[in-house]
């Protein structure tokens, strides 16, 4: 995450909206913000933090945040803070509360928008987790990016589970948790295996020795089923022929009885086809007169009614444009007189205006005047604050002449600061040479106890030989005893006739006997323990000293290079007191130059308190000025207005034609608009009565027209359907001679009948058709049957052993069918069962493999030991900078608990807990870690640039220490690295060319400016 702008106000000391833009300070690599305690330094990183986590170190939610961190003087607060995120995108996250009007320790909860920047344009978000965006907790971004102040040392006291908690976030371990994952797949396997154990249980039965049985059988029952299809299809011929000479007599029996019916019905249909052909005849020649006959006479009735309802109309439009024209008749001379009244209207009108004219006159009259009064009133205030402007300048000048010169005292002030800062290191260093010698004192009083001297190697080493050629000696004689101690029990042992254990002899001449060595064998033993003991004794002796001297030597070595520091700095001191070379002052009165300095700073601020009165008497001289223009440009507009007025009223008089101004000029106005509205009412409604009358006249007019016209086409196609009546008539009377009927009522009942001609004409067709080919067809059948006979005894017995052996066959068959089916059901299920027996053992052997990896990632052990890999290289690159800082004195270690301890290399390299550390080496150790996880994380993130900021600490250290401190955060700018500083020691603010300083004044609160 890097700072790109953040904007205050009402927060805190911060009363004015205040804005600091990063992009110069993140640009120098090193910057810092100063301060006197108490400015608002802290609150700054307070800010960034409350912005984008709405937490902050110094208030929870129950010490009521919002109140509490708006600034007392202030009814609101906001706070808008853009960074750019891992990803090197822009966003912006903006918070503001307000205070309650009404009730002062009331304040609303604070509401909070994310946007990004998206092609200059800021684009609101759906959520406000800055967590998503930049990667880390708060929790985490505290200890990474923005350390708060009294926390710098939190991540080196966490415990195991909190720190490994947090490497986990950090550097996104929970991917090597993988415990859920394999319980997962554990339950997921067990699941399967159990389900193919279910699914063995049902192939219990199905094995090879089963399926050749069953084939076996099959085999037996296909001969049986090829003997049964033979018998089969000999008794099914004698079968068939029987079954089809009995169909054939049974059909001829059939067949005649069905033609014997329809020879009885052959009268009937030829009556039928006679009347049907009548209907044909009749209807084709009179259907199309009787219809044309109905369509006159409905279209001749239509045409009457028609014309009925039309002369009514036409009686009804002529009575109403009779009514439109008396109307005109009467309206006609008052819309003759209509431009006289318009007239009229029109001069009424210009002397209503020329009174409110007037009216308006006599307003701006008054209004000039008053504003003349006020022009001379604020020229009179302009002289009071010019005077008061000339009278503060005079002073200014004053002062000016008695101050001294800033760049002087600035000088001056930073050579006492540096005399007096090189003062102290000399007496620091001769401190650390006194602590030194005291310390090399110690060490030559530690070896008094063993009688050294310089020789002492030697001296050891000719006593430890001495002791070995005793011991040689002693293991010489030792030897021998033993020796002897065996020959006696092996003499003891001897017995004639018995062969030598040593040489096989059976004769034992002359045995040799041997004393007791027992005592004298312990005597020499317990001689050669003692020896070694001694021996063992002075080596112990001889690396104490070696240690004891080896420190003496690295004490030794410290001393000189104290000494040659001292040495430095008082050569130093000498070349910086030639370098006093300004003569108002002595370096020998530091409290006189202080005096000066302070009365100067007074005078100076004095100066600017004068300057700043100055600036606001001409803020108000300036409102005055602009304040008088504006009153001399309101009367010159309201001169320009009364001429105008004046002018609109001669033009108005002048265009009067009808009325006579004297005699309306004094009447009030409300009477005269009264009149004129009455007349313009009067005017606009004789308009509109006679013009909607001349409209109505020319819709009517047309429209009697019309609708005469359309009476006497009416008359004209009646007279038409009457002749063409007649026409029908005489068409039916002649159809009726040609068919010799008398009247036309024989011929409507005829066609009463309403026959089907095409449905007729089918049935008589279809049965002529049958009639002929049943005739056809009995005789054909005779002719076959023609010689033979059917014996139904006969037929009964075939089709008896027909069933039989038909019914046996199938039986046959179905076994067969089902035996081969259940062949290859058994092969099919014998294959699957052996593809589950493949797939249980790669089951079971996976179960065994996910049982040994749970007991691997059990209790998340596998995450801690990743986090102890990580805190482990934490360390090491921690510990380059800490033994640079610790002049290698100190190195940081992680035990068997992964909790860090220190390695004290004065102390023989033991170690201990870092609670032991001074607030300065704490400080130190705890910067080192915290740049060291910076640079972790923004490894991890791939960034080009990280931020880190530093609110505490430097107070703690002494000037060598923070000479390395700041050395060590200068090297970071190299390595693409941005780090803030908050402090307000002096030393850092001279070291820190780009900064921020906050002054923190009574009035105003906390202000903001760039050195």
């Amino acid at each position: 995450m890097i700072p790109v702008q953040l904007t205050i106000e009402g927060l805190y000391s911060y009363q004015e909206r205040q804005t600091i833009d990063f992009r110069n300070l993140t640009e120098a690599g090193l910057f810092g913000i100063f301060g006197a305690v108490g400015s608002g330094k802290s609150s700054v990183l307070e800010a960034i933090s409350f912005a984008l986590y709405g937490e902050t170190e110094r208030l929870n939610m129950r010490d009521k945040r919002a109140y509490n961190m708006m600034n007392l003087k202030s009814n609101s607060s906001y706070i808008e803070f853009d960074f750019v995120n891992y990803e090197n995108k822009l966003f912006r996250a903006t918070r503001d509360f307000k205070r309650n009007s009404k009730k002062f320790e009331d304040v609303k909860p604070n509401a909070v928008t994310f946007y990004e920047n998206n092609n200059g344009k800021w684009v609101p978000l759906d959520h406000s987790n800055a967590e998503t965006i930049i990667g880390l907790s708060y929790s985490n971004f505290k200890r990474t990016i923005i350390i708060p102040q009294g926390q710098f040392k939190e991540f080196l006291e966490l415990g195991a589970a909190e720190r490994t908690n947090m490497m986990k976030e950090i550097f996104n371990l929970q991917k090597f948790d993988l415990q859920n994952n394999v319980s997962t797949l554990n339950v997921k396997n067990r699941s399967e295996l159990d389900q193919l154990e279910g699914q063995l249980k049902g192939f219990e039965e199905v094995n090879e020795e089963k399926i050749q049985i069953q084939k076996e059988q099959l085999t037996e029952e296909q001969k049986i089923l090829s003997e049964s299809n033979a018998k089969l299809e000999k008794i099914s011929n004698t079968y068939q022929q029987l079954k089809n000479l009995k169909s054939d007599f049974d059909s001829l029996q059939q067949n005649k009885e069905k033609f014997s019916k329809l020879s009885e019905e052959k009268p009937q249909m030829d009556a039928l086809e006679t009347q049907a052909e009548l209907y044909d005849r009749i209807f084709r020649l009179f259907n199309p007169l009787i219809i044309e006959k109905n369509k006159l006479t409905k279209e001749i009735a239509e045409k009457q009614n028609e014309r009925e309802q039309q002369f009514k109309t036409w009686q009804q439009t002529e009575k109403a444009f009779n009514i439109i024209k008396e109307q005109l008749t009467a309206l006609e001379p008052q819309f003759n007189a209509l431009d006289h009244s318009r007239i009229q209207e029109n001069d009424m009108n210009l002397i209503i205006q020329i009174l409110k004219f007037s009216e308006e006159i006599k307003t701006l009259n008054e209004r000039t005047q008053k504003g003349s009064e006020k022009v001379k009133e604020v020229d009179l205030n302009k002289e009071k604050i010019q005077k008061k402007i000339d009278e503060f300048s005079s002073q200014i000048k004053i002062l000016k002449e008695q101050k001294l010169d800033s760049a002087l005292l600035s000088e001056v002030g930073n050579w006492f600061i540096q005399q007096k800062n090189s003062k102290k290191l000399q007496q620091e260093q001769t401190e650390k040479i006194e602590k030194h010698q005291t310390q090399i004192r110690e060490i030559a009083e530690e070896l008094k106890p063993f009688a050294y001297n310089e020789n002492y190697k030697e001296d050891f080493k000719n006593r430890k030989e001495a002791l070995e050629v005793r011991k040689k000696e002693l293991s010489q004689k030792l030897d021998h005893l033993k020796i002897q101690k065996e020959l006696s029990r092996f003499a003891s042992g001897l017995h004639d006739g018995e062969n030598c254990p040593l040489c096989g002899s059976k004769e034992h001449p002359h045995i040799v006997e041997f004393h007791d060595v027992n005592a004298e064998l312990q005597e020499i033993q317990e001689n050669i323990t003692t020896i070694e003991q001694e021996v063992n004794n002075l080596q112990k002796q001889e690396t104490e000293i070696d240690k004891i001297l080896d420190r003496k030597k690295i004490f030794e070595e410290q001393l000189l290079s104290e000494q040659k520091i001292v040495l430095q700095i008082q050569k130093d001191i000498e070349n910086h007191i030639l370098k006093f070379t300004w003569k108002p002052f002595s370096p020998d009165q530091e409290e006189e130059f202080e005096k000066k300095r302070s009365d100067s700073f007074a005078l100076e601020k004095k100066i600017e308190e004068t300057e700043r009165n100055i600036a606001l008497e001409r803020e108000v001289l300036e409102k005055e000025s602009k304040t008088l223009e504006k009153y001399k440009s309101a009367l010159e507009a309201f001169r320009m207005e009364e001429v105008s007025k004046q002018e609109q009223i001669n033009i108005s008089r002048s265009a009067l034609k009808i009325l006579d101004w004297n005699l309306y000029a004094q009447k009030e106005i409300t009477e005269i608009e009264e009149a004129y509205q009455k007349l313009v009412r009067s005017n606009k409604e004789t308009e509109e009565n006679y013009q909607k009358a001349l409209q109505q006249e020319k819709i009517l007019s047309p429209k009697l027209a019309e609708q005469k016209a359309i009476v006497s086409q009416s008359e004209k196609q009646i007279t038409e359907l009457e002749k063409e009546i007649s026409g029908n008539e005489e068409a039916i009377g002649k159809a009726l001679a040609d068919q010799n009927f008398i009247e036309f009522k024989e011929v409507e009942n005829i066609l009463l009948q309403d026959i089907n001609i095409q449905l007729v004409r089918a049935k008589i067709q279809n049965f002529k058709v049958e009639f002929e080919a049943l005739k056809k067809f009995i005789n054909e059948l005779e002719l076959k049957l023609k010689g033979l006979s059917f014996d139904n005894e006969q037929f009964s017995l075939a089709e008896q052993q027909f069933s039989e052996a038909q019914n046996e066959q199938k039986k046959i068959s179905d076994s067969v069918v089902t035996k081969t089916a259940e062949i290859d059901r058994l092969e099919k299920e014998f294959i699957k069962k052996e593809d589950l027996l493949k797939e249980l053992a790669k089951l079971q052997k996976r179960s065994e493999n996910l049982k040994v990896m749970l007991n691997l990632f059990k209790g998340a052990g596998f995450v801690q030991y990743v986090s102890s890999i990580y805190l482990r290289q934490l360390c090491d690159h921690a510990n380059v900078r800490f033994h640079r800082m610790t002049r290698n004195q100190l190195s940081l270690q992680l035990n068997e608990n992964n909790d860090f301890e220190i390695i004290d290399y004065l102390n023989e390299g033991k170690s201990r807990s870092v609670k032991t550390l001074s607030g300065g080496q704490a400080f130190q150790v705890s910067l080192s870690l915290a740049l060291a996880l910076a640079e972790s994380v923004q490894a991890n993130a791939q960034a080009d640039k990280n931020f880190f900021f530093i609110d505490e600490g430097f107070g703690t250290q002494d000037t060598e220490s923070v000479n390395i401190v700041f050395e060590t955060l200068t090297n970071l700018m190299k390595e693409n690295r941005i780090v803030g500083i908050i402090s307000h020691v002096e030393e850092l603010k001279e070291k820190i060319p780009t900064a921020l300083n906050i002054i923190k004044d009574e009035e105003r609160g906390s202000l903001i400016e760039i050195i």
